[in-house]
């Protein structure tokens, strides 16, 4: 799957189109010679390499951000693949411009080089974890139990239950039915409605007190269970083998539920990605626009920068 093709294709163009403006540039304002061709062209060069670079960086980050945005595992990983591949593109690009400027280029080039090197590894260390934690998407899969198994038990209980209580709505327990078996469907349904902030919750100690919740309605549930099974009448009735049956399902389900919600990769990943991350892009963005600058900078024999002087205004 590729990200925004129309997009990336024209940003790819740019470090070409600047390597012709430059190009032009210095043919208007220099006499050539052998010397000043062979400056210009590995100047050319680097600028190019560095533009490739920061464009690299960019789709990198595109490319994280739809991985961690993706609804799939099989969409995660594709993007998560292709935000790999863009970063190490940009190590190749800096590699390049390291052996280039080992034998030219300056002093502060070589520092603003550096900089940016010691910003990559911390770029490169925190979308390791980053895409590791969004294909994993335990949040998105505990969505899906949380809406659709774990929702589907709790409708087959009380069904169940709301025909039991109708079947016995004329029993001498007919009182005794009703409270049980509405107080375990009310129980149950406040289980599942704080299932889903549990899955959205990023703090662990909120994440205990809502368990701490389902455990007290998982107790009145119980209740009311046992005690229908007490009574002679719904004791034995299918329905309430029924109930007991889905709620021990539900149960299940929920407990995977809750595992895949205490790993938190989306909650995490998604907080990695709009702190750490864009902390580390913009120093590695800075440190390359400041390495093209610096570049750009370099005085060549013969070459002249800015506007070009009319020889008929010359004393």
């Amino acid at each position: 799957m590729k990200t925004k093709p129309v997009l990336s294709a024209a940003l790819w163009m740019i470090p070409g189109a600047l390597l012709m403006v430059l190009l032009f540039f210095v043919a208007g304002h220099f006499r050539q010679d052998d010397g000043s061709a062979a400056q210009i062209a590995f100047k050319a060069r680097r600028v190019d390499l560095v533009g490739q670079m920061q464009l690299g960086l960019a789709s990198a980050s595109e490319a994280e951000k739809s991985a961690v945005m993706a609804i799939t595992d099989q969409e995660s990983m594709a993007f998560a693949e292709q935000a790999r591949a863009a970063s190490a593109e940009v190590e190749r690009g800096r590699l390049e411009v390291d052996e280039m400027l080992k034998t030219g280029g300056t002093p502060g080039e070589r520092e603003l080089l550096a900089q940016f090197s010691h910003a990559f590894v911390e770029f490169q260390r925190t979308d390791m974890e980053l895409l590791r934690l969004a294909v994993l998407n335990t949040n998105l899969k505990a969505y899906s139990l949380a809406f659709g198994p774990a929702a589907d038990a709790v409708h087959e209980m009380n069904a169940a239950l709301s025909r039991l209580v109708a079947d016995h709505a004329e029993s001498p327990d007919a009182k005794k039915v009703m409270l049980l078996g509405f107080g375990s469907q009310v129980a149950v349904l406040r289980i599942l409605t704080l299932i889903p902030p549990h899955i959205a919750e990023e703090s662990d100690q909120k994440e205990d007190e809502l368990e701490a919740s389902m455990t007290k309605e998982e107790a009145q549930v119980r209740a009311g269970l046992d005690g229908l099974a007490a009574l002679p009448g719904p004791g034995g009735s299918a329905d309430l083998a029924t109930a007991a049956s889905r709620y021990a399902a539900f149960s299940g389900i929920k407990a995977q539920i809750l595992k895949l919600s205490r790993e938190n990769t989306n909650v995490r990943s998604l907080a990695i990605s709009l702190t750490q991350k864009r902390k580390v892009m913009v120093l590695c963005l800075n440190a390359l626009d400041a390495l093209k600058q610096a570049v750009l900078a370099e005085p060549i024999a013969g070459v002249t920068y800015g506007t070009q002087t009319n020889p008929r205004h010359m004393k």
